[in-house]
């Protein structure tokens, strides 16, 4: 799907929030790509994926926090940057409504922290910078497109639907080569956030207790696999090196399939063989009951296609987990 074979070879690259989930195999899968890559880290999380694929062994580290402008500054100079993946946040949305400030910090404030440094450093080529399809909010029309307007609610919600607008205003106002992404829920090999309901599910079902939902299972998400996301991130960052038109364009990126959490938790039990049912809940508050998206413009305008389907992804997750857990 990449344009150019030799696009990412020796191209200097920052990673933000490199240990998270999408993270940790976005920068697995730069440096596969021969990318030299630089990785802002705030926390040390040596179960991360980063760490265990031995990839922090072939990036360089830099400890520091995306609220630290001048921090940002001197690392796009000195490692010569030219593409950025903006990825740190505090993503979870249970964290977000306990902790409204911390959450606004990181992600709004990171965002224009990490923009404005990139506008003061004339080497930076692209920016690809991470909303989410939370940062819609609750629309009645579904499935959202990018015209869809940007109407978040609770504190996470908010905080994707500000940093995805200043990341348009720095497009749109200092035609600055950003990029907004908007994708579903990720999942896969590596998300150690056990109140997920993917990794939750695979490790009830691997200790043998029944999976837990929180909410009543009948919210319908879209779910994104973690290596199909860091493949669409990278042809983004590509294209919008090619084509300067795609400067403050929203993309959203998704396998378009509408599944309830119950029905996905039911693909989890039946690919693992397991006979337990789960334990439903039904105490989720501030969540949006539907929520998916439409992948149109990517496929037209990207040519992008997703790599693995919903039952490919999940077998790999799985497998993921077991060797994790063993």
């Amino acid at each position: 799907m990449g344009l150019n074979e030799g696009f990412w070879r020796d191209r200097p690259t920052l990673v933000t929030g490199a240990t998270g989930l999408l993270g940790s195999w976005l920068t697995r899968s730069l440096t596969e790509s021969g990318a030299d890559v630089v990785c802002l880290v705030r926390d040390w999380v040596p179960q991360s994926e980063l760490v265990r694929s031995k990839t922090l062994e072939r990036v360089k580290m830099v400890r520091g926090d995306v609220r630290d402008r001048d921090l940002i500054e001197r690392v796009l100079g000195e490692y010569e940057v030219d593409v950025v993946f903006h990825l740190a946040a505090q993503t979870i949305v249970g964290i977000a409504n306990l902790n409204p400030v911390s959450t606004f910090e990181s992600n709004i404030q990171g965002t224009w922290n990490l923009l404005e440094a990139c506008r003061r450093s004339p080497r930076v080529k692209s920016i690809v910078v991470a909303s989410s399809d939370k940062a819609y909010g609750h629309q009645e029309a579904l499935p959202y497109a990018e015209n869809t307007p940007l109407e978040g609610r609770h504190p996470y919600d908010v905080s994707k639907s500000c940093a995805d607008l200043i990341a348009q205003t720095y497009g749109e106002t200092y035609k600055l080569p950003v990029a907004v992404t908007r994708c579903g829920n990720f999942y896969g090999g590596g998300d150690l956030n056990w109140n997920r309901i993917v990794p939750g599910t695979i490790r009830s079902v691997l200790r043998g207790g029944r999976p837990v939902i929180r909410s009543d299972g009948k919210f319908v998400r879209d779910y994104f696999y973690v290596e199909d996301g860091a493949a669409a991130y990278m042809l983004l960052a590509e294209r919008l090196v090619q084509d300067p038109q795609l400067s403050g364009v929203c993309f959203n990126f998704s396998n378009e399939l509408q599944i309830t959490v119950l029905d996905l938790v039911n693909k989890i039990l039946c690919k693992m063989e397991s006979r337990l049912q789960p334990e439903v809940r039904n105490e989720a508050s501030n969540e949006i009951r539907n929520q998916y998206l439409s992948a149109q413009l990517a496929r037209q305008t990207l040519g992008w296609s997703p790599l693995f389907t919903l039952e490919q992804g999940l077998e790999r997750t799985i497998a993921w987990y077991k060797d994790f857990l063993r």
